[in-house]
């Protein structure tokens, strides 16, 4: 089974998730009710048992899970006879969990990758890792304004699915979606992976600014002007501009900019209070922001709030200084890009 037969678009998949976690979970319980036989991988033995009790207490506490998911630590098992593949891990960990996989990966099935950013040390884009390291399996990417916990209770969503290729992208979509899980498709792999990667950086900036109480003027000015740094880098990247400003570009930057329940927000929130950052749950914009803003500097992208929050992160500059130097930037018409 390949991910170019549409043939089987209402029936059933075998779908495997790597990745316990709440995303993880989140959308195994989506594939479950979108019609799929799921197994999910964790390497977490607790979580393993949690879910076949019909919960994740760890990652998803008050949440009764639906019965069906079948949970394993072994991933030659997860991966066994799967006619499809989410990738539900961390940016950072993407390269070592496909590794993992590929002996096992079922040759030609689509993978699709659910995390969102770059990876730290060569500033490739995951599409690109998943490419490198499994170059037989067709790459798909779904993003857009998604808590894990509104998809977990059944709570209306709407994502996209990307690939290089319409008839994948919308196959995929119409697999996945379910009465409360709208998907749309796109074949701007490019442009989502961007616009997913990018807001999570621009997220912690909106935390920050209202944890420093910098006022709701100043967290309006933030995302309209990073929506205008996520088009120019998107732009260099070769992203479509509609793409930007759809659910995985602007849709995705307008919700994690605003909501706690964002883990990137709430790291800036913690930050601009001034908190104890140690121990706070993982935020993928902390390591994207130090390759994002070497990846701007170096192709000369004019981007100052991405350099900006990769500054506060590794301490060079305070909060306060950094919004004094973007007020202080030269004056120019809002259009000029």
């Amino acid at each position: 089974m390949t991910g170019g037969d549409v043939s089987k678009a209402t029936s059933g998949w075998r779908v495997a998730v790597l990745g316990g976690g709440a995303w993880g979970t989140a959308l195994a319980l989506a594939m479950l009710r979108a019609g799929h036989s799921v197994r999910l991988f964790a390497r977490d033995q607790e979580t393993v048992e949690a879910i076949g009790r019909g919960e994740n207490p760890r990652y998803l506490p008050g949440i009764a899970l639906e019965p069906g998911i079948d949970a394993t630590s072994d991933i030659k098992v997860a991966l066994a006879d799967a006619d499809c593949v989410l990738a539900v891990v961390p940016a950072q960990s993407l390269r070592a969990m496909l590794t993992a996989a590929k002996t096992h990966m079922p040759k030609g099935v689509p993978l699709v990758l659910c995390a969102k950013g770059i990876e730290r040390d060569t500033g490739a884009l995951l599409s690109a890792i998943a490419r490198e390291i499994l170059p037989k399996n067709p790459v798909a990417a779904l993003s857009g304004p998604s808590f894990a916990t509104d998809v977990a209770r059944g709570l209306p969503t709407a994502v996209v699915v990307a690939a290089r290729g319409e008839g994948l992208a919308a196959d995929l979509a119409a697999r996945f979606s379910a009465e409360n899980l709208r998907c749309y498709s796109s074949d701007d792999l490019i442009g989502v992976e961007i616009g997913g990667a990018l807001k999570n950086v621009f997220a912690i900036a909106g935390g920050a600014i209202t944890g420093a109480g910098l006022g709701a003027s100043a967290q309006a000015a933030m995302v309209t002007r990073g929506f205008v740094e996520l088009r120019r880098v998107g732009a260099a990247f070769g992203a479509k501009p509609e793409t930007l400003m759809g659910l995985s570009g602007l849709g995705d930057l307008l919700l994690t900019c605003s909501s706690a329940q964002s883990r990137n927000f709430a790291y800036g929130l913690a930050l601009g209070q001034g908190k104890p950052l140690a121990g706070l749950p993982l935020a993928e914009g902390v390591p994207t922001a130090a390759i994002a803003a070497r990846i701007v500097t170096e192709r000369r992208i004019d981007a100052p709030i991405i350099t900006a929050v990769a500054a506060i992160l590794d301490g060079t500059i305070t909060i306060r200084q950094a919004v004094s130097a973007l007020m202080t930037r030269p004056l120019k018409t809002e259009t000029d890009v």
